[in-house]
């Protein structure tokens, strides 16, 4: 697996930043009181009940798995963590861990490792109880061309390390035999799932939709986890200080969810010319999007981007602008902005990241930037 690492290291260098983060032990710890609160709206029975009944029926297939690599996404600003988004299925965890050793931390990188597979098993164990988990399917579409296509061969190497028989698939490559999927033959007991389709609607993955909804294939991350954190409309009602209350949500958390989400509202027809004169102050996106397809900062719309946005189901959060860090590149250093991944399992912070970038979002492109350690100060 290390050398797996190190190959990915010479091959695709714009992964990774040689910068580490250093970020007051304050801050980290309000991102964790954000994210448990959060979970402790989202675990409300009545939050479920709305979040589900505007979702698909594969949503609510009745499920005990948690969902891994929850990707909780923060932007530092001058008054604190700021949530920008929920993501399901957040790439970079393993990279990240692996990070973390050739920063000098080699004992922290294994711990973290560690949680990961023992992460996977709790999904099998809350899903199957005690029968042994002996094969893996790490799927996504066109795994090989996927841009994370190399944490997909640390996880099947970490899987095979520790006696799990793991493949890496296209959903093409998985064959229904009654309920239960088969890979070359061989039976898939657990999905780890990377598709961007969430809800499993697209013709190529209809045999993981029907299997997994008769109970044949454990899947995680799932359509309910999806659902219930990363569709961005959850936003609106946790940043909504009339709906929290409504939830009877306490004082003490409300005041964490309004200090830590930035506004986010619907996009209707009806109030179009005031979200054009106020654009500047807000960022719009889809809301089931991920990454940063199709969201747009107001300053940068155009009238015609604009008549799409207004009749897309768009929603508008304001703006919450990133910190900035100088970081090491060749010949000097070079000022970055920057995003915190909290990689959150069950509610629980597992490992913090930070992205470097210039421009508009994440991209991976500029010297020096990529994923970076993130240590308390």
């Amino acid at each position: 697996m290390k050398a797996t690492f190190e190959r990915l290291l010479q091959q695709q260098p714009q992964l990774f930043s040689a910068a580490d983060i250093r970020l007051p032990a304050a801050a980290l710890q309000r991102m964790a009181e954000i994210v448990g609160a959060i979970e402790s709206v989202i675990a409300r029975p009545a939050f479920r009940d709305a979040v589900l009944a505007r979702a698909p029926a594969v949503a609510r297939v009745p499920v005990a798995a948690r969902g891994v690599f929850m990707g909780y996404d923060f932007h530092l600003t001058v008054d604190g963590p700021k949530l920008i988004e929920i993501n399901t299925n957040a790439g970079g965890g393993l990279l990240n861990a692996y990070l973390l050793a050739a920063h000098g931390h080699a004992d922290q990188g294994a711990r973290v490792m560690a949680d990961y597979l023992a992460m996977f098993q709790r999904e099998w164990q809350l899903m199957r109880g005690d029968r042994p988990l002996r094969r893996i399917a790490i799927v996504d579409q066109a795994p090989a061309g996927q841009f994370l296509a190399p944490e997909f061969d640390l996880f099947r190497d970490l899987f095979i390390a520790n006696g799990i028989a793991a493949v890496i698939a296209d959903p093409a490559d998985l064959q229904r035999d009654g309920d239960c999927l088969r890979h070359d033959g061989a039976v898939i007991d657990l999905i780890y799932n990377r598709l961007t389709d969430f809800y499993l609607d697209h013709p190529v993955d209809r045999a993981i939709h029907e299997v997994y909804a008769a109970g044949g294939v454990v899947l995680t991350p799932h359509p309910a986890v999806h659902a219930s954190h990363a569709d961005k409309r959850n936003l609106m009602c946790l940043s909504d200080p009339a709906m929290l209350a409504e939830l009877a949500v306490d004082l003490a958390t409300q005041q964490i969810l309004l200090a830590g989400i930035p506004r986010t509202v619907t996009v209707a027809p009806a109030q179009a010319e005031q979200f054009w004169a106020e654009r500047k102050r807000w960022f719009f996106k889809p809301p089931a999007g991920f990454g940063s397809r199709a969201a747009y900062r107001g300053d940068k719309l155009t009238r015609r981007v604009f008549e799409e946005i207004i009749h897309g189901g768009y929603i508008a959060q304001e703006i919450a602008p990133p910190s900035e860090h100088e970081v090491p590149v060749a010949g000097g250093t070079q000022r970055m902005k920057a995003d915190f991944r909290c990689y959150v399992y069950d509610g629980r912070l597992q490992l913090v990241a930070a992205r470097l970038y210039q421009g508009q979002t994440t991209n991976f492109r500029t010297p020096g930037g990529g994923f970076a350690p993130v240590f308390a100060e």
